[in-house]
């Protein structure tokens, strides 16, 4: 939609690039004194839970490398986790293990991985090889989402998650990220995972695009992308919105996965969420963002009330 149009063009179709949401959405709403929090995904999973807010369990954390050479024995009875950084960005250093085979643990992919490489995972991960800036990290074992059956067909392998901008706890935009073969596994966009924007009022699908061009069906699977309606979707708008009252950044992106078992849970938050949503939707995300603030100057609202608004005045601009 987006591609051949002129400058002054994705202006008129409100349409944000990348100096305009560093300047006037993130330096202008985001104050930088909160952004440790977010930025680290302990100290947002730890703040969620003080506030009630579902998260996937945590299962350890390995700070140290003597944590390092006991992960093996850690891990011994555990068929299936997640290891990340806790500082990590853009789905870097994320290992998905869905299962075993004797000694060895497996990929979403069936690949093995021995006990050795996943401590070496490990330790790279402390050093700081895939946090924000080289620093030095933890890495973070979480219990795998057991993600819904409304996804079958529409994932390859692994757990979608849905990605909501919110602005000031006012949802303005969403989309659900599905992992491909292409992205192992991930649903990270620039590793190949396709981005499916949809309606606010309703969760449905509105169209879908992979390494920005448009797809219809999946391209591991062939589900009709167009068929995919998200479950629970006034929840997942919901807990989005709460992370305003979490954090106090006014601009933000809040990555909700949906557990088989528990419903809606908070994956992570960005600070500095990218813009590939407005591909995703084929819509600009500059008409709902100043919406979102004027109402937001107007009076303080409840997260129900922010996602009611939204629903109502934000999903059809």
């Amino acid at each position: 939609m987006f591609g051949l149009a002129s400058p002054r063009r994705l202006r008129e179709r409100g349409v944000v690039g990348m100096n305009c949401r560093n300047v006037s959405y993130i330096a202008a709403h985001n104050p930088r004194k909160l952004y440790p929090l977010v930025d680290d995904k302990l100290k947002t999973k730890l703040a969620a839970l003080e506030q009630g807010i579902p998260v996937p369990r945590l299962l350890g954390v390995c700070r140290a490398q003597h944590h390092v050479r006991e992960l093996p024995e850690f891990l011994h009875d555990r068929e299936s986790f997640v290891m990340k950084p806790a500082q990590g960005s853009g789905g870097k250093g994320i290992l998905v293990i869905s299962g075993r085979d004797g000694e060895a643990f497996l990929k979403t992919s069936g690949k093995h991985v021995s006990a050795d490489e996943l401590c070496r995972h490990a330790s790279n991960t402390l050093a700081g090889l895939f946090s924000l800036g080289g620093r030095s990290d933890a890495a973070l074992i979480e219990e795998l989402v057991a993600f819904t059956d409304t996804f079958d067909g529409y994932s390859f392998e692994g757990v979608p998650d849905i990605r909501v901008i919110c602005v000031y706890g006012y949802p303005v935009m969403a989309m659900v990220r599905l992992s491909t073969e292409a992205s192992d596994g991930k649903a990270n966009l620039h590793q190949g995972a396709v981005g499916v924007g949809l309606d606010i009022a309703s969760g449905q699908a509105l169209r879908a695009v992979q390494h920005a061009r448009p797809v219809e069906r999946h391209p591991d699977t062939g589900r009709q992308l167009a068929d995919l309606v998200i479950p629970q979707w006034r929840e997942v708008l919901e807990l989005a919105s709460r992370s305003y009252e979490l954090t106090g950044l006014g601009y933000l992106g809040a990555d909700v996965v949906l557990d088989r078992n528990r419903g809606p849970l908070l994956l992570e938050l960005n600070a500095r969420p990218g813009l590939a949503i407005q591909v995703a939707n084929g819509r600009g995300l500059a008409p709902r963002v100043e919406r979102a603030l004027r109402e937001f100057r107007a009076g303080r609202r409840t997260p129900q009330q922010r996602v009611a608004f939204a629903v109502k005045h934000i999903a059809g601009l």
